[in-house]
Parts: structure tokens; C-alpha cells; sequence
């Protein structure tokens, strides 16, 4: 299994963005992960287009687009024009999950299908072999810096299992409360990707957090 890290920009100094993504650069991080926010799938604002465009002409890393909106499909393909590498959309707001995922892999994106805290991962059965990762939320989005859920490692234990029954080539990534404590008990239960924003770029040395989050 891999141990991938993707610090989240909604953490970042938006007065510095540039420095932050250079910084990002120089560090062990795999991806940059961004989080597109509505504010009417989940109770906050965040950003959009223009900043994954800017991002893209200095970042050396995958742009890593997780769309917390209603109605993600007329917007697959500017993201992809944006910049987006993997376009993450959420079950619980795609009425046909197959054709949003199929689009995505159509304009040469991976994709990644998310799912809230109190959404079961036995909901992908009829879809994993069609995706390119799980992104499980470990807090209710819309907001940074939360507490972790708990229940989430047993989430990972099974979707895990069900990656495994269905042979299935699929990253597992989690979103939400991570730190070193959690990220060793993420990691050991069975996932791949940690995205990491507060407790990253809060850190008194950035670069080290991500290393030392990838070798807890």
C-alpha cells in the first residue's frame, strides 16, 4: 500500500499562496489537495477556478480536486482545463454516479468518488472497479480543522475488505483530523492517502510535518 500525503490549501496563507505551493514543491508532499466548497452541500465557501489555475503554473505536484458541490457535472471539464490531475466527486450528491465517473475518466482525470461520514462503503459495490480511489471523509465537511470521528478506521478496515473481495485497483484516501496519532492509526488500518491542512501548514516546520507524516 502506498502512504501518500496531500496538504490541503483550504490551511494555507492565502496572502502567501505562491510561497506556500513553492514550499509544497521542495517538500516530500505527493499531491496538493483543494477543497471546492459550495456553500450549499456543505455550509461554507471556499474557491473555485481561478485559484487551481494560478496553483498550476508553479505547482510540480498532482493537483488533488475534491468538489464539495451539488452538481458537479457541467463543471468536470473546466476543472480539468483548470489544472485538476484526480477530480473527486461525492456519492451522495450524483443521481448517476457511473456517467459522472466515466466523464471524469474521459477528459484524462482519475476519479475519485467520496463519501460522508455516516454514508456506508458497502454503497460502492457496483462502482469500485470503475474508480481510482475512495476518499473518505473523517470529519463532517465544510469546515477545517474538526476532531477526528473515530469511527473511520473501522470504515477503512472494511472498504479495505472490499477493495480486496472485488480485486479492486483503488486508492483509499481520508480527509479530516489527521495528525501523526491518527495518521499511523489511518495508515495501519489500510490507507494510502492522507490529506493533511491545519495540522500541516500549522506546523512550525511544514516540510518536516509531511515528512514525518509519511513515516509514522
Amino acid at each position: 500500500m502506498s502512504r501518500l500525503i496531500s496538504p490541503s490549501i483550504l490551511s494555507a496563507d492565502f496572502n502567501n499562496l505562491g510561497k506556500d505551493i513553492l514550499m509544497l514543491n521542495q517538500s516530500e508532499a505527493d499531491w496538493i489537495h483543494f477543497d471546492v466548497m459550495d456553500g450549499v452541500f456543505v455550509p461554507n465557501i471556499s474557491f473555485g477556478l481561478p485559484v487551481i489555475q494560478h496553483v498550476k503554473k508553479i505547482a510540480t505536484k498532482p493537483l488533488d480536486v475534491h468538489l464539495m458541490i451539488i452538481n458537479p457535472d457541467p463543471f468536470i471539464k473546466p476543472f480539468k482545463d483548470s489544472g485538476a490531475d484526480i477530480l473527486t466527486v461525492h456519492f451522495e450528491v450524483c443521481n448517476h454516479l457511473h456517467r459522472t465517473v466515466d466523464a471524469i475518466r474521459q477528459e484524462g482525470m482519475k476519479a475519485g468518488v467520496c463519501l460522508n461520514p455516516a454514508t456506508p462503503v458497502h454503497f460502492l459495490e457496483d462502482i469500485i472497479n470503475e474508480v481510482d480511489m475512495i476518499l473518505l471523509m473523517s470529519v463532517n465537511p465544510g469546515f477545517g480543522g474538526q476532531k477526528f470521528i473515530q469511527n473511520t478506521i473501522q470504515k477503512v478496515i472494511r472498504l479495505r475488505r472490499l477493495i480486496e473481495e472485488k480485486q479492486a485497483n483503488v486508492l483509499i484516501e481520508i480527509d479530516g483530523g489527521v495528525n501523526f496519532e491518527t495518521g499511523k492509526r489511518l495508515f495501519d488500518a489500510g490507507a494510502d492517502v492522507l490529506v493533511a491542512g491545519s495540522f500541516v501548514f500549522g506546523a512550525e516546520d511544514p516540510k518536516l510535518t509531511i515528512h514525518q507524516l509519511k513515516n509514522v
